[in-house]
């Protein structure tokens, strides 16, 4: 089986510690992703919740766990719905006054109609850093200041 990846290089203008709170805050994470009850703690057990597509076997709960948490550069977590099975990873880096993100999305399996689906929906994932995370994070630079 060979796997393939969704990845993004994103640079947002705040410091790491900004943007890792966007990417390990309950609630920001609702507001630029989806509802979810994850907790910033390796080995938590959290999902994310989203439309059902009966068609592709997906019930809309997406379970998940936290694999790595090394707060302000890396964050990793399981992603596992319908028939995929998948890893999504943060990586931080600061550049300049800023902070580079290294994103990933991997494990689908396009030999697989249903993995090949998914990966090609979650071809939103263009949309949720480069706009609504951003957004996020703005906000939160907002409101502290």
């Amino acid at each position: 089986m060979t796997t393939t990846s969704i990845t993004r290089d994103v640079y947002y203008p705040y410091a790491p510690e900004r943007v890792w709170q966007a990417l390990t805050n309950s609630v920001a994470i609702e507001k630029w992703l989806m509802p979810n009850d994850f907790e910033p703690r390796l080995g938590h057990h959290f999902t994310f919740r989203t439309n059902p597509m009966p068609a592709m076997g997906f019930d809309g709960i997406c379970h998940c766990e936290v694999t790595v948490f090394e707060p302000t550069t890396t964050l990793a977590y399981t992603w596992n719905g319908g028939k995929l099975r998948s890893l999504v990873t943060y990586h931080l880096e600061p550049e300049g006054e800023g902070t580079r993100l290294k994103f990933e999305h991997g494990g689908f399996d396009l030999s697989d109609p249903a993995q090949e689906g998914a990966y090609r929906g979650m071809q939103g994932w263009n949309q949720a850093l480069d706009v609504s995370l951003r957004r996020e994070i703005e906000a939160l630079a907002t409101t502290q200041g």
